[in-house]
């Protein structure tokens, strides 16, 4: 099932490293199992991390990402309960999750990680009705300021702790690429950026860029995590010069911005533990 926060998307390429009918019911057997041990019910599970993204490699894990309500009565006590459910399983497979309340105060402050679970091309379970209401809310909330931040520091991270050697973990330069080309799709398109990385790469027209990030994704996809090499000529320009020009027009996340209110998360937070 593919869902999307925008719409008029052109179709996502096919899975390189598609998710089997034996993992799947695995994923499924383990969220009944998280409703049944934590009497709770799962609203959304989706695939997050490079499954997600688009660009897994041949020993990528799989990281699940759910929302999840409690009963009533779990809402109505004075000290707030835990309201995440985090179940490390095995080396291949990490299923975690948010309660409802804690989702939704993450979404009036626009987290982009929450935006990309609700745009993730691989869901699992989802309660149609209720993610309608949600990711109408998301894109009501959405914070280019806060995202930007989000993904320019994310950039910076990343760039610094694992591209400065003579040879790099190559995945890792996936990992500076998508957050730099979500705040260049900001700029230019002042939308929520799309979690599927080749969508993203609609806004690239440097031909020589496309086609050394092409060879990226096939190294990635066909090799292993930890998958070393040189350094990649029109990709490490490209970063370093975006990190440049984004060095040159500071922003933070203290500006004045319009507050929007919760009225509209606190009727879906009554609604559904109501229902």
């Amino acid at each position: 099932m593919q869902k999307g926060l925008l719409t008029n998307r052109k179709a996502l390429p096919v899975d390189h490293h598609p998710v089997s009918e034996q993992m799947k019911k695995r994923i499924l057997n383990e969220l009944e199992e998280i409703e049944r041990k934590f009497d709770v019910k799962v609203l959304y599970a989706c695939e997050s991390g490079s499954r997600g993204w688009g660009f897994a490699s041949t020993d990528s894990d799989y990281d699940v990402r759910f929302i999840y309500v409690q009963k009533a009565e779990w809402y109505l006590t004075v000290e707030p309960g835990r309201d995440v459910i985090e179940r490390p399983l095995d080396d291949e497979l990490d299923i975690s999750g948010w309660e409802l309340r804690k989702a939704l105060g993450l979404l009036k402050k626009a987290n982009p990680t929450l935006l990309e679970w609700l745009d993730s091309p691989i869901v699992y379970r989802e309660d149609s009705d209720f993610m309608d209401k949600f990711r109408k809310l998301a894109v009501e909330h959405f914070s280019s300021l806060r995202a930007r931040y989000h993904y320019l520091s994310m950039a910076k991270k990343n760039f610094r702790g694992y591209l400065q050697g003579d040879r790099v973990r190559l995945k890792k330069y996936l990992y500076v690429l998508r957050p730099l080309l979500a705040v260049k799709w900001i700029d230019e398109r002042a939308t929520v950026p799309p979690m599927p990385f080749s969508l993203l790469l609609d806004i690239v027209e440097d031909k020589a860029l496309l086609n050394e990030i092409d060879y990226l994704l096939q190294v990635k996809r066909a090799n292993t995590e930890s998958q070393y090499g040189e350094k990649l000529v029109q990709i490490h320009n490209f970063i370093e010069q975006e990190l440049e020009r984004y060095a040159l027009s500071q922003f933070n996340t203290n500006k004045n911005e319009e507050q929007l209110s919760a009225l509209a998360l606190d009727h879906l937070l009554k609604e559904c533990v109501m229902s």
